[in-house]
């Protein structure tokens, strides 16, 4: 156990260090329950948990991969959850962002791993390849499964950040030539939190570690092993272009005038129906805009195997569980059918409804002009 002289600071007292306010600690406590979905109740726990507890030593390691996920992180909304939780306070180790090289590096890796042994969480970023021995890539005289192994043996838990980590990414995809293999396939003995994407959301990342910082335990997983309260609905469902599906229009081609009017891009391959994430509730890049806002359909980078799903401007055209959705071009004709029968309903109601109403006059006339004494 550490001494009193070596106790880490608590992620608040870190806040507080760093030049934050009490004010903007309420407020990113405000914020990471909202993105983690959680009721307004649950606000002062994360804030009392961030006041007591002692920061959790991070080590991310980089293998296969192009840094997305990093780039991602310090892109976040909340100046709090890059340039704080990770970068300054909880961060030990990490080629991209870390101003240590070489020796100095591996050296500052190895004295986590041995001073925090079963305390620190485990990042990793990237595949890692098991073809030609590993050779495909190394790290400082050292393999990417080598050195994963090593790092994964005194972690608490281990995060995949990204589809790299998480399902193999581009280079897993068909014939995958290195033997690029995501990392829950190499360690069993471990918890393993993926967090998929190409790369994740910044803030689902800085989710994820407040979850365990707050509760002292994993977030809930769903059967791949993503966090519920980021994976747990389609892009489709609470995509912003939802209504046009719903309503039958689409865009045709990406510069036709349906396209410029902001409608559905399912026929031009967005994956939205067969992919689950959060990027139709929280924005990318500082807030800016949803993916699909910009233009593009989803690719469904969050789901396995995405690089080897189809062409990405390919439309599928059977959504399994969907029987409305699975032909597009049924939808507009459903929609227009649904009309067309409301009305010929309502027109059908309403006659009966007026001719009831006609004869309960007629009853009423009558039986007042019995008792009408002129």
């Amino acid at each position: 156990m550490p001494t009193k002289k070596e106790q880490r600071d608590t992620y608040y007292e870190s806040i507080i260090k760093q030049g934050y306010s009490r004010r903007d600690f309420l407020k990113f406590s405000t914020y990471m329950a909202a993105f983690m979905g959680l009721e307004s109740t649950m606000v002062g726990q994360i804030a009392e948990s961030l006041e007591k507890t002692p920061r959790i030593p991070i080590i991310w390691e980089h293998y296969q991969e192009c840094t997305c996920c990093s780039e991602s992180f310090i892109r976040s909304n909340h100046p709090i959850v890059a340039d704080i939780i990770l970068d300054r306070i909880s961060l030990d180790y990490t080629l991209t962002l870390m101003a240590a090289s070489g020796h100095q590096a591996e050296a500052a890796k190895k004295a986590i791993m041995d001073k925090y042994k079963g305390e620190y969480i485990l990042c990793v970023e990237g595949s890692i390849p098991l073809g030609d021995d590993g050779n495909y890539c190394c790290i400082a005289g050292k393999s990417a499964k080598e050195t994963f192994l090593e790092a994964a043996e005194g972690a608490k838990a281990i995060i995949a950040w990204g589809s790299c980590a998480s399902n193999g990414c581009i280079q897993a995809a068909k014939p995958n030539p290195t033997g690029a293999t995501p990392i829950h396939k190499i360690v069993k003995n471990k918890p393993i939190i993926k967090v998929p994407g190409c790369p994740p959301i910044g803030e689902v990342m800085a989710g994820v570690i407040m979850h365990v910082v707050a509760f002292g335990r994993l977030p809930e997983l769903d059967r791949l092993g993503r966090p519920k309260a980021f994976y747990g609905k389609r892009v489709h469902d609470s995509c912003y272009r939802r209504p046009y599906y719903d309503a039958g229009l689409f865009a045709e081609t990406f510069d036709d005038q349906n396209s410029k009017n902001g409608y559905c891009l399912y026929k031009v391959g967005c994956k939205g129906p067969m992919t689950y994430n959060s990027c139709g509730t929280i924005k990318w890049n500082n807030g800016v805009s949803y993916p699909i806002q910009s233009g593009h359909g989803c690719i469904g980078c969050s789901e396995e195997n995405f690089w080897d799903n189809g062409p990405f401007y390919e439309r599928t055209t059977n959504v399994p569980g969907f029987a409305v959705e699975s032909n597009a071009d049924t939808v507009g004709k459903v929609a227009a059918g649904v009309l067309a029968g409301g009305v010929v309903v309502h027109a059908i109601g309403a006659n009966i409804s007026k001719r009831k109403e006609l004869s309960d006059r007629t009853k009423r006339g009558k039986t007042n002009e019995k008792n009408i004494d002129f």
